[in-house]
């Protein structure tokens, strides 16, 4: 419950330590709470990646990380950890999480306005 309720009991970054200590278990209960809109706000992108990592490791479904979609989002570091732990878990003769190609395909998606189109390399027609 308190992991539920930090975004509204504490604005800035001092509870995550706490998060922190949620994020080491592996008590789903708590990995679930500790990837909510708290976590999406105030965990650094390395822990963040982690944090998804130790979700798709123990079963938490994605759906549960709080603003995936956006902390994902062309995340180049996540996809390499994401492939390489595919890489393990089929090397291992494991199956791989249907979430894990979920997330994946979210770091390949990044909204980029292209830049305009000119003949002139100073943008002018000559």
């Amino acid at each position: 419950a308190v992991l539920h309720a930090l975004p509204h009991l504490v604005s800035g970054p001092d509870a995550l330590p706490l998060i922190e200590d949620a994020l080491r278990t592996n008590d789903t209960r708590l990995l679930s709470a500790a990837v909510g809109p708290y976590t999406a706000r105030h965990l650094t992108a390395h822990a963040w990646r982690h944090a998804v990592l130790k979700c798709l490791f123990t079963g938490v479904p994605v759906d549960h990380v709080a603003d995936l979609p956006r902390r994902a989002a062309g995340d180049g570091e996540l996809a390499r950890m994401l492939g390489d732990y595919a890489a393990e878990r089929t090397a291992a003769g494991r199956t791989v999480p249907e979430d894990l190609h979920r997330v994946l395909d979210l770091t390949e998606s990044v909204s980029v306005t292209p830049a305009p189109v000119t003949d002139h390399p100073h943008g002018k027609e000559s």
